[in-house]
């Protein structure tokens, strides 16, 4: 297997982007995950600040993964539709002004039932979407979590025109009670992205809880694996909730990816 590109997401830091820079690099990482909402907005940057941010990046010799742009509500809510439409469109081709050809987003609830007005609605504006990211060079990468792997494979696979892919997070599916061996397999074909983090049920509260990344009960082994079999050269990207000890876990989840 080749080395694998392992990426920090940067919110998890939770340091200026400058120093976030420099941490990342230190940890060992060689990429970075950008969030466009909460972290650098393409409507507040110049194209100034692109260059500058695209300098440091080459000094620190940091590569942009993939741009994270979650929207308050999926793709199937009417309300302000035309408008989260128009901003995912605006982070995509900022992605691609800083190099990197995905963007992350959970895309909304996907029905089982393909009758249902969200999932018609979903194949709609998944469908507008996935023509915008071929003009532009960068592609939505659907995250998993809210449904089976299967039931997304499905929708995205209906959309005729375009190209998209899925993020596969682990630890959204653990926490939902969706995860299990087969996850993996019955989407790495179409996984573009990776999010790197933990998580474990809580059986007598019912309830997914987020652990350090290797002791929880996502099996990185094979989900690596079943990638490799897929020719996956795509980001694993490190996300820790913010905490007092954020760095010492992201760089023990890096030296685990390395050792697997």
């Amino acid at each position: 297997m080749p080395e694998l590109k392992i990426a920090v997401a940067l919110s998890c830091l939770g340091q200026p982007i400058k120093k976030a820079l420099l941490t990342a690099a230190k940890l060992g990482a060689s990429g970075i995950e950008i969030d466009a909402r909460n972290g650098v907005r393409p409507s507040e940057i110049s194209d100034t600040g692109r260059r500058q941010l695209r300098k440091m990046l080459t000094d620190l010799n940091l590569t942009v993964a993939a741009i994270r742009f979650p929207t308050r509500r999926g793709y199937d809510v009417l309300n302000e539709l035309d408008r989260r439409l128009d901003a995912t469109k605006e982070a995509m081709a900022f992605a691609y002004s800083l190099g990197a050809s995905v963007v992350i987003n959970s895309i909304g609830y996907v029905p089982e039932d393909k009758e249902h007005p969200s999932y018609t609605q979903l194949l709609a504006s998944l469908t507008e979407l996935a023509r915008h990211g071929e003009r532009v060079g960068a592609i939505l990468s659907a995250e998993t979590g809210s449904e089976p792997t299967d039931r997304l494979v499905e929708l995205l696979k209906g959309v005729q025109s375009g190209s998209l892919g899925i993020h596969f997070n682990p630890a959204n599916l653990i926490m939902a009670d969706l995860y299990d061996r087969q996850s993996i397999r019955g989407c790495a074909s179409m996984v573009r992205s990776v999010t790197v983090r933990d998580a474990v049920r809580d059986l007598a509260q019912r309830r997914g809880i987020e652990v350090e990344i290797g002791r929880g009960s996502a099996e990185f082994p094979e989900i690596l694996g079943v990638l490799e079999e897929q020719g996956y050269r795509g980001w694993f990207i490190v996300d820790r909730p913010p905490t007092n000890r954020t760095e010492e876990e992201v760089a023990n989840a890096i030296s685990l990816l390395k050792s697997l």
